[in-house]
């Protein structure tokens, strides 16, 4: 063979040699920008937490101190003005996560907007009950008399499972979860129920009704009354109603969603929860 011929194929062989060295190259740089995006994506997780009131509102600054305090995590309260948009925002991917709701609420929004939400942490069960500007005893209670009541089936539900729990209805049980109005069967008093947002219902106290269903926050807020004020509370041992973190179904596994139940039950929540606990407004779920 030539020499000429000899260092022809010995170009040849080099420039194939550093062809592929050069695509080893470029694909050892993809796996590194690849690995490096994938890293900065878990590094860079940014938690919207929706909520409407407090103390929910308080809890979720709490969390949001917690999971900034880990890193590669930023947080945020995203706070409503109503009990649909919280649901809506993590529903349309516009927050993470919301707390300011019981799963039988979320249950349904579900149904009515064909949702996928999930509950993944039980954190606190409202202490609520019925509130009476004149009554101090359930003997008060006058034929006719005029009832506030929720008027989401989910409240609705848990303002009639009070009364029938103290003997003042009696429910036909045709609807276990979520009774209404025309599950009553016996209404010895002839109560006339006037149904009303659940976050209005304690302004009813004002108002004059004779007996008012009430979330602790509402009637602290509007009349500056506790649970130790009430005519009747709720018996909940089961914590069905306890106000809990929802997310949607994809993310209720992801790691981001573990951060966000560690951040719930960490010692800052605990503590706040056990001090609101210690005057009656709820009771901690975890």
């Amino acid at each position: 063979m030539s020499l000429f011929k000899k260092l022809g194929l010995l170009s040849t062989s080099a420039l194939l040699l550093a062809a592929c060295g050069n695509e080893e190259a470029d694909s050892s740089a993809d796996t590194a920008d690849t690995a490096n995006e994938e890293t900065s994506s878990q590094e860079d997780f940014h938690f919207e937490i929706a909520s409407h009131t407090t103390p929910m509102v308080d809890i979720v600054e709490l969390v949001t101190e917690e999971l900034e305090a880990q890193d590669g995590y930023t947080a945020d309260l995203l706070t409503v003005n109503d009990n649909i948009q919280y649901n809506e925002a993590v529903l349309n991917d516009e927050a993470f996560a919301s707390f300011a709701q019981h799963e039988p609420f979320m249950e349904l929004f579900n149904e009515e907007r064909d949702g996928d939400l999930v509950a993944i942490q039980p954190v606190y069960n409202a202490i609520v009950g019925y509130y009476a500007p004149e009554y101090e005893s359930l003997d008060d209670i006058e034929d006719g008399a005029e009832v506030v009541i929720a008027s989401d089936i989910a409240n609705m539900a848990r303002s009639l499972f009070i009364l029938e729990q103290h003997g003042i209805i009696t429910l036909d049980g045709e609807e276990e979860t979520f009774p209404t109005l025309d599950n009553i069967e016996e209404n010895p008093h002839n109560l006339e129920f006037v149904e009303m947002e659940v976050s209005n219902t304690a302004q009813g106290y004002l108002d004059g009704y004779d007996m008012v269903f009430a979330y602790p926050t509402f009637i602290e807020q509007v009349a500056d009354l506790t649970p130790e004020d009430a005519l009747i509370l709720e018996d909940d041992p089961d914590g069905k109603f306890a106000i809990t973190v929802v997310v949607r179904e994809e993310n209720a596994d992801t790691p981001e969603a573990e951060a966000l139940k560690e951040a719930f039950t960490s010692d800052k929540v605990v503590d706040f929860l056990d001090e609101l606990s210690e005057s009656g407004h709820l009771e901690r779920a975890f």
